[in-house]
């Protein structure tokens, strides 16, 4: 059971750390972030801050960085899809980096 509970946080800070750069490099290249999420499901934890809801939820196999115009056009200057082709490519790649 401890290996379990001990592999679920392993997973849990390698999803934030990869979302995190998401994150944080939208952030710094001027993209809206709408929600930043550890998990999947139902939100247990949500409280928004500026223009980022941040939120933990239930499930623990994975998370995401919902970003303004990530998968539809925005009229949102600050939108993914407004924004120059090397800064999506920085975006993308940061998670990974």
């Amino acid at each position: 059971m401890l290996y379990i509970i001990v592999g679920i946080l392993l997973f849990g800070v390698l999803v934030a750390v990869h979302e995190g750069g998401h994150f944080l490099s939208a952030k710094l290249l001027g993209v809206r972030v709408n929600e930043f999420a550890i998990g999947m499901g139902p939100a247990l934890f949500s409280r928004k801050k500026g223009e980022t809801t941040y939120s933990l939820r239930l499930l623990p196999i994975g998370g995401y960085c919902a970003m303004e115009g990530e998968d539809d056009d925005s009229d949102d200057p600050g939108s993914f899809s407004n924004k120059a082709p090397w800064r999506k490519l920085i975006i993308l790649v940061a998670g990974s980096f």
